[in-house]
């Protein structure tokens, strides 16, 4: 099977196989229904814990990753920076895409600060920011698109909730407890596709 990371699924038949490349013969190639949207704004922390997460929203069918260097994931070490990290990112995302039968690759933005990432939020639907001392997100109103905020370990700083608050975003948490960040990401994605899915009825594609 053979996808393209935009939307296209097709089946292969392996013709030639040599050291440093594959040889391919192509039938049909089919359209795969694209999913709801569900954006993700992640911290820059950890970069081991950030390509986990990448592995499984990836999985999940996340539509775009922009990172977010908030106030308190400056002093992490070794954080996830730069353009060969987002080089692993990618990588990892075409794994777990490879490996889920998927036909999207999400949109991987380069870190931001977090005005500039707010004003890439995209128009209209649901924009939630993770937070567990806020209400559960069951029974949420949610509609695509749905923007989700994660934010970083030790919580925002209050300038930063206000900026959030400001630009839309509602508050939620997935439970009692203090999830870790990957924990809430992977954890909020699945919870916002699902939300999705009832609302829409459960409608074929996704």
């Amino acid at each position: 099977a053979l996808v393209d990371g935009i939307g296209h699924r097709a089946n292969a038949m392996i013709v030639r196989e040599a050291k440093d490349n594959v040889t391919v013969e192509i039938g049909e190639v089919g359209d795969v229904p694209v999913l709801p949207e569900v954006h993700l704004i992640v911290p820059g922390p950890d970069r081991d814990r950030m390509l986990w997460l990448a592995e499984k929203v990836a999985e999940l069918g996340v539509t775009s990753w922009r990172p977010v260097l908030w106030k308190r994931s400056k002093s992490v070490a070794p954080r996830g920076e730069g353009p060969m990290f987002s080089a692993k990112v990618r990588g990892r995302m075409i794994a777990a895409l490879e490996q889920s039968g998927g036909a999207y690759l999400p949109q991987i933005y380069p870190e931001a600060p977090l005005s500039r990432a707010l004003n890439a939020v995209p128009a209209g639907g649901a924009r939630i920011v993770l937070d567990p001392a806020s209400p559960p997100i069951f029974g949420f109103p949610v509609n695509a698109p749905v923007t989700l905020a994660l934010g970083p370990e030790g919580g925002f700083e209050e300038v930063e909730k206000a900026e959030l608050k400001n630009a839309g975003f509602t508050a939620a948490s997935l439970g009692p407890g203090i999830l870790r960040f990957e924990t809430a990401g992977a954890a909020g994605v699945a919870i916002a596709r699902g939300l999705l899915h009832h609302a829409e009825g459960g409608r074929d594609g996704y």
